[in-house]
């Protein structure tokens, strides 16, 4: 599987002709790494419909007809704005698709519709071509956040960092410690003012307390890394 970071928590899962695209904000995104236009996703995951992670789906979807997986209330919302491709499952979840399935995990956060209907967040499970990732969505330190990791055998794990709106690389460390995947990218972090945090830090703080049993892998928006 390549994984590619597409700036702030929006990510690109490939695995064959399988393309999986998570919280796609990209148009005023000051980090976007790509144009909602040349993007050709085959499925769109959403943590939860606050703007900075519902961003383009609508266009997005509606161009390329990917299947979209989002928890219930944003997922009616999308079919109300014409997405017809659209799964609605709730915290616990599980919906397969060729090639792998992806699960919604709870997270500790707020949740509200581009409609202004509230919603509970999420994190995602998403296993392709038999590697299993862990997008912890945004969320706070929570010690369930470990669940994950018992049930299955996790790849990586993809895990905001940035404080103030989500936990920050203190807590974020700790959740990776207690997650257990073997590599961790940061995300949610230096996209705007009040998330600008040191990324070199936690990679230092996760690795220390980890004894290296886990990797943290910086990547620049428009950076790759192959599992």
């Amino acid at each position: 599987m390549d994984i590619r970071f597409l700036g702030h928590a929006c990510f690109e899962l490939t695995q064959d002709d399988t393309r999986v695209l998570v919280d796609p904000f990209l148009s005023g995104n000051p980090k976007a790494a790509a144009d909602p236009g040349e993007l050709e996703p085959t499925h769109i995951f959403l943590t939860h419909g606050h703007p900075d992670h519902y961003g383009d789906i609508v266009d997005i979807a509606k161009r390329t007809a990917a299947q979209c997986v989002a928890i219930a209330e944003v997922a009616n919302e999308l079919g109300e704005q014409g997405v017809e491709n659209v799964a609605d499952p709730n915290i616990g979840g599980t919906v397969e698709f060729e090639g792998g399935w992806v699960r919604l995990t709870p997270a500790w956060h707020t949740g509200m519709t581009a409609n202004g209907r509230a919603h509970t967040p999420a994190g995602l499970v998403i296993n392709l071509g038999g590697k299993t990732i862990y997008h912890v969505g945004d969320t706070a330190l929570f010690s369930d956040i470990r669940l994950a990791g018992e049930r299955d055998q996790l790849d990586a794990a993809i895990v905001c960092i940035g404080g103030h709106y989500t936990m920050d690389i203190q807590d974020a460390a700790l959740a990776c410690e207690w997650i257990g995947a073997p590599v961790v990218i940061p995300c949610h972090y230096d996209t705007f003012p009040p998330i600008e945090t040191d990324a070199q830090a936690f990679k230092s703080e996760v690795e220390q307390r980890t004894g290296g049993k886990t990797t943290v892998e910086v990547l620049d928006p428009g950076g790759s890394l192959s599992l």
